[in-house]
């Protein structure tokens, strides 16, 4: 059975998810057949995974540091809030059911022996398995039948690092407050301290340092300065979605959805130097962006409804010469009407932004695949992304059909299918509008550069390639500085020393 060492935190966005990633990308550079695991995740951003399942993608992060290909056994359940009481359900890469918070509570128990079997799997599999918690353990409510921290750390008898957060301020309270909570066999598990994202001079922190020893008994074995990373995020705190300000040649404007879901979509486009990525939620914000993006979104309805009453849905009507992309529920906003008979996401139905001549009908059963294609030969701005490779995934719950009896008018001569793969249509497109159900669709270079020289070329100005490194290439890059920073910034020898009390490793 493999050794584990489990990642806490003091709440939540304190850097659980890129800590453990940087242990993994150690292990893995030491030679260790090394997994992450997270028994419980709520996030928005989802995967889907070769065997077309899907699971958080914090997960998915952490096994490329590993490198090696995501499992659901990596993340067993995923909770998709889709209103503020309840969330989508999803049990080894199936969807159970929508759940109020109490009512998934009352069942927890019950996911027990799966989380055990999935873990269990791994541990068999592989050397290490670095664990992720979920918020803190200290959460008193939450405590009774805990799955994700100190019941996890049980279940996989594993020794626990404690992260707190210097960034958001009071960081000895919030790791002397956790650890004074817990109970006596709880805090016996904690095994070490970090401090995370710390600024300035190390040598200010000393007194600080010796002050927890003194009052918890638990040694600070590292602390880890800010860093500069373009590592995936999936938290709605992501520092990425508080971006405003252009600074680069194209500005591409995302519009932050109240439930929005996989803006890790947009992470190859933030990669390439000309290109500005910010997150827009009010007109104000809006201005003349080169391009607009609809992400996806956990509920297509409310956040239509959103976009109409924010008054968003009329700014962006009135843009000109702005090209507009879709994603997934982005992609069924664009359309003509929303319809959803069956409650998968919000009973009802609402006119769409008709952009597109498309229907989106609601069903129970979600659709999870893998995709790869090319793009349909296309006419108009967006002629020269034909034939180009696209590749991705998709998760959601309708299906859109076009409205092809409408009489074409004379502006409407450049519409047609942009994706086009096995007789089912992936994309649509009409005149400067695009839509599409693939998430990763930028991250094919090929694609996303022609995309770029298409917006470059109505600004008037040369799209130059910059960097001639890849995006895998970039990211592996990223996972490797992070594991260069942790080792000088952490004891790693006494990190290995813990995991190897109960045996070799």
């Amino acid at each position: 059975m493999a050794k584990a060492i489990m990642i806490q935190g003091t709440m939540s966005n304190v850097g659980k998810s890129i800590i453990a990633a940087g242990l993994c990308r150690i292990f893995q550079q030491d030679g260790y057949k090394v997994a992450p695991f997270k028994s419980q995740n709520m996030a928005l951003n989802s995967y889907i995974t070769k065997e077309n399942l899907e699971m958080g993608r914090a997960q998915v992060v952490q096994a490329e540091a590993c490198k090696i290909e995501p499992s659901v056994y990596m993340n067993p359940i995923l909770l998709k809030p889709v209103t503020d009481m309840g969330s989508q359900v999803i049990v080894m890469g199936e969807v159970v059911g929508n759940m109020k918070a109490m009512d998934y509570f009352k069942r927890k128990k019950e996911y027990i022996p799966i989380i055990k079997k999935a873990y269990d799997t791994l541990s068999q599999e592989y050397d290490i398995i670095v664990i992720e918690g979920a918020g803190s353990p200290a959460e008193i409510n939450l405590k009774q039948d805990d799955i994700v921290n100190m019941g996890m750390a049980k279940l996989a008898d594993a020794p626990v690092l404690l992260v707190g957060d210097i960034d958001r301020g009071g960081v000895f309270a919030q790791l002397i407050g956790t650890v004074d909570l817990l109970e006596t066999e709880e805090q016996n598990r904690i095994k070490g301290l970090l401090i995370n994202k710390f600024r300035g001079d190390k040598s200010i922190l000393a007194p600080g340092l010796d002050m927890i020893y003194e009052r918890c008994k638990k040694e600070v074995l590292g602390v880890v300065p800010y860093i500069n990373l373009d590592i995936d995020e999936e938290d709605s705190l992501a520092e990425t979605l508080h971006q405003k300000k252009a600074n680069a040649l194209l500005d591409i404007a995302v519009i932050r959805l109240p439930k929005i879901s996989n803006f890790t979509d947009f992470r190859a486009l933030e990669m390439e130097s000309i290109v500005s990525i910010r997150y827009v939620e009010k007109t104000s914000e809006l201005g003349q962006p080169d391009m607009v993006i609809l992400p996806g979104t956990k509920n297509t309805i409310k956040d239509m409804k959103w976009l109409r009453e924010s008054g968003m849905e009329a700014a962006i009507l009135k843009l000109k010469n702005t090209t507009i992309f879709g994603i997934c529920g982005g992609y069924q906003i664009l359309g003509e009407e929303i319809v959803d008979a069956c409650g998968a996401e919000d009973y009802g139905k609402i006119r769409g932004m008709g952009l597109l001549p498309m229907v989106t009908m609601f069903e129970s059963e979600k659709t999870r695949t893998r995709v790869e294609g090319n793009v349909t030969e296309l006419e108009g701005e967006f002629q020269s992304l034909s034939g180009t490779k696209v590749s991705g995934y998709e998760i959601h719950m309708g299906k859109s059909k076009i409205n092809r009896n409408k009489k074409k008018e004379e502006s409407d001569l450049q519409e047609g299918d942009f994706l086009c793969i096995d007789g089912n249509l992936e994309g649509y497109k009409k005149g400067n509008v695009m839509g599409s159900y693939l998430h990763g669709i930028f991250d094919e270079e090929e694609f996303r550069r022609r995309l770029l020289e298409i917006l470059c070329k109505k600004k008037g100005i040369t799209f130059e390639i910059e960097e001639e490194m890849s995006y895998q290439e970039y990211k592996e890059s990223q996972y490797d500085k992070l594991a260069d920073v942790l080792r000088e910034n952490i004891d790693m020898k006494r990190i290995y020393e813990i995991m190897l009390e109960n045996g070799e490793v």
